[in-house]
């Protein structure tokens, strides 16, 4: 269903307004005056650890083990994103990587 330029207009602002609220709003809640609650210091340090083994799960559950390739891109690539984060520490590049070593194994392999 086409929109028309005002639902258009409307949407794009609503997404705007919804975005700016989202990066603005920690800011109002807990100024630099202000000291930052407990739990939002715990949560800040528990909650991208815990994500990340939630993606590592979520990306991980429709790997099949009996038939070929048995796994074998998503193993090499977790290793490779193992060595190039140890080796250089750089997220962006870790995560980089290792979706293009898992790619170029799905097109060999697969």
């Amino acid at each position: 269903m086409p929109l028309n330029p005002l639902q258009t207009l409307v949407m794009i602002l609503a997404v705007a307004a919804g975005c700016a609220l989202t990066r603005f709003l920690p800011f109002w809640l807990f100024p630099e005056k202000r000291k930052v609650p407990p739990v939002v210091r715990y949560l800040g340090g528990t909650l991208p650890p815990a994500m990340m083994g939630f993606l590592v799960v979520y990306c991980l559950k429709d790997m099949d083990l009996v038939a070929s390739p048995h796994g074998l891109p998503e193993g090499i690539a977790i290793g490779c994103i193992v060595l190039i984060h140890t080796w250089k520490r750089n997220v962006l590049l870790s995560i980089g990587g290792g979706t293009a070593v898992f790619m170029v194994l799905t097109r060999i392999l697969g």
